[in-house]
């Protein structure tokens, strides 16, 4: 009776860590779309680069409303059910950052480049690696519960040195840049990178807390 009961409900389970990984997959292509954005030097070019991370955006977002219809329908889930909404809504957040620094890249088309920005962004793709691994992770929490520590540990650790490379690069703009209307571009774009390592890092604070209930 238990085993037919459980049948019938058990096979939604896999979905959540499908979909999930699937958001993940997404914020990872997202985050190389992102370095493209970040190195060219035409507003053509960054305008292109912002439409296709816009695209992967709107998917990460189909992605998302499908967990949370499925969480409505599903009797049986393998996390509590606020565990997987907060995650997908973090991972979420993660992606809708991607598009906002893509978005004032586009819309701003600095004249030139700054270097900063390039490392935050190497960032950004290093946060997306690491969230990617841990999703692959989390059907068998227990058994990869000490690998998807460590994600969450390199995820804090990243946020760190987002935090030190964002602070040199204000001060090294503020000591540079003479134009007054490029300094408030480059300010904006810097913040938006840094705002986008944060988001990630909330990711693992989720993490953590769905290893401390169920590892």
């Amino acid at each position: 009776m238990n085993n037919s009961f459980f049948s019938k409900f058990g096979p939604k389970e896999p979905k959540f860590f499908d979909y999930l990984e699937q958001v993940s997959e997404i914020l990872l292509a997202a985050s190389d779309m992102l370095q493209g954005a970040l190195v060219c030097s035409t507003g053509e070019e960054r305008m292109e680069f912002f439409r296709k991370i816009k695209e992967k955006e709107r998917l990460g977002d189909e992605l998302s409303h499908k967990i949370f219809e499925e969480l409505s329908s599903s009797f049986i889930t393998p996390f509590d059910r606020e565990d997987i909404h907060l995650l997908a809504d973090k991972l979420d957040d993660v992606i809708d950052r991607i598009n906002s620094c893509a978005k004032r890249i586009a819309i701003y088309n600095p004249k030139q480049n700054n270097p900063y920005e390039k490392s935050l962004g190497e960032i950004v793709k290093k946060d997306a690696e690491c969230i990617n691994q841990a999703m692959g992770e989390l059907a068998s929490v227990r058994k990869n519960a000490s690998k998807i520590k460590l994600n969450c540990k390199t995820l804090h650790d990243l946020e760190n040195e987002a935090d030190d490379v964002y602070e040199t690069a204000i001060i090294n703009l503020f000591e540079e840049e003479k134009d007054g209307i490029e300094l408030i571009k480059m300010k904006e774009i810097l913040n938006e990178l840094e705002k986008t390592t944060d988001a990630a890092e909330h990711v693992g604070k989720v993490l953590r807390t769905i290893i401390v209930k169920y590892a």
